[in-house]
């Protein structure tokens, strides 16, 4: 079995979280630059076994796509051209900022920790990716 990536896009930076190879433990990796989300992928995924990546699906309170969809269909594009051999899957993200924010208080970081916005994002990332897997189970 291999690894699942999960990716929280964003127009700046991306929030990445995998899993263990058995698929149990969303673990946070790194938050990536926008711009350099398709090399790290491509070099992350010619190094580890990944057999699928989940990439988080913003929706408004009425279920409609949210404004940040137009960004992520593009990026799904190019991901499917530069890694057209793992199977890609959506999963709703709906507050997970929100959560990863309150995370962060509930484990006891200081104010000035919880403004690095890539820690929120990967955290995000991770909650996503903790969803999915339990979604599956």
């Amino acid at each position: 079995m291999g690894r699942i990536l999960a990716i929280d896009y964003g127009t700046k930076r991306t929030g990445i979280a995998v899993t263990d190879e058995l698929q149990i433990i969303a673990s946070g990796l790194t938050t990536v630059d926008t711009k350099e989300l398709i090399p790290f992928l491509k070099q992350y995924t010619e190094t580890e076994n990944v057999d699928k990546l989940v990439v988080g699906l913003p929706k408004q309170m009425d279920n409609t796509a949210s404004e940040s969809e137009i960004y992520i269909q593009k990026f799904l594009e190019l991901l499917a051209k530069a890694i057209p051999h793992i199977p890609v899957e959506r999963i709703d993200e709906r507050f997970t900022s929100k959560m990863a924010f309150q995370t962060m208080i509930d484990s006891g970081l200081k104010k000035k920790q919880r403004k690095n916005k890539a820690l929120i994002d990967e955290i995000s990332a991770t909650l996503i990716l903790q969803s999915y897997l339990t979604s599956q189970s």
